[in-house]
């Protein structure tokens, strides 16, 4: 889950590390029941939204919830995943809370409603080692395979669409980055880099899901989108990081440097203006550019650029 979203506000939020997994000391209260899943393991669920409190699935810089959780309770201390990149479900340890949390993949989930036929439940905030019980901006629903097919009759592709109230949002933003660049935000089509010259290589960078590290998000492919581009019979060899705007119309715009200059004006003067010069010749000259997008709509993106040029020629 990306850390922007899991998060806690500081007051009211208790250490993961007395949380309530665990015995705690002080004055015995009302015992609370720890959720048991029992009645639904073994039914495959899929995730068909994941929205904020105000209803939307995307926030102003272009985040987009995604719903892409499938998710099967297995045993009392065991649920699993469905990992896109490998095609195929794993298994994670599954540990049982009360007041219905439970954690799962590192994510700290508070069961809302419960059935054989559907699951909703919020995700609650986390920062560092504390965690915010009362606290949740997130909230996902699933429904199980039977209950698309067979109840619903219709495909979970169908249901993760983003809704009219995600559209409007976003049609506010993209009128908003068309007209003045300043407000350009993530696209979920990134711009799109493509060579027009044999000399001229681009490779867009790409996120590596990891299973190991439980670091699935690949959302950094459109939040923050870098080329990293290579000129060969360049006029001389040269290297330059920058950071564009490209717009609407697949115009691009120098925004700064991702350079650090320690001070040195004259230095990031000359290196604004280079860069700028290698932008506005051999990027724009020999490179089709696409604009991104969201939800079909163009619009102005922020995107970074690795520029290497070599004088040889490309072997």
């Amino acid at each position: 889950m990306p850390a922007i979203y899991q998060k806690a506000i500081k007051p009211a939020v208790i250490l993961i590390s007395s949380f309530i997994f665990f015995t705690g000391c002080g004055p015995k209260k009302k015992e609370k029941f720890k959720i048991s899943f029992k009645d639904v393991e073994g039914i495959t669920f899929l995730e068909v939204s994941r929205k904020q409190n105000n209803g939307l699935s995307f926030n102003e810089y272009g985040f987009h919830l995604v719903p892409d959780w499938r998710l099967r309770f297995v045993s009392a201390d065991s649920a699993a995943l469905y990992s896109p990149v490998k095609k195929q479900f794993f298994n994670f340890p599954l540990a049982l809370g009360t007041d219905s949390v439970f954690n799962i993949a590192h994510a700290f989930l508070k069961m809302k409603t419960m059935s054989k036929d559907s699951l909703v439940f919020a995700l609650l905030e986390t920062d560092g080692d504390s965690m915010n019980l009362n606290k949740s901006r997130v909230t996902m629903k699933l429904y199980s395979e039977d209950f698309i097919k067979n109840k619903l009759h219709t495909d979970v592709a169908l249901l993760q669409r983003p809704g009219k109230q995600d559209t409007v949002f976003i049609r506010g933003l993209v009128n908003k980055a068309n007209a003045d660049i300043k407000k350009a935000f993530a696209a979920s089509q990134p711009v799109q880099l493509i060579s027009k010259n044999p000399n001229v290589t681009v490779e867009k960078k790409k996120a590596v899901p990891s299973l190991l590290d439980n670091k699935y998000s690949t959302d950094d492919d459109y939040l923050n989108p870098v080329y990293n581009i290579v000129i060969n019979k360049a006029y001389q060899d040269f290297d330059y990081s920058f950071e564009a705007v490209v717009d609407s119309a697949g115009v691009w715009h120098y925004s700064k440097p991702l350079v650090v200059f320690l001070g040195d004006k004259k230095a990031e003067a000359n290196f604004i203006k280079v860069s700028t010069a290698i932008m506005n010749t051999y990027l724009k000259l020999f490179l089709t550019t696409i604009p991104g997008e969201t939800l079909g709509m163009k619009h102005a993106s922020i995107i970074s650029v690795n520029v290497k040029g070599i004088t040889a020629a490309k072997k």
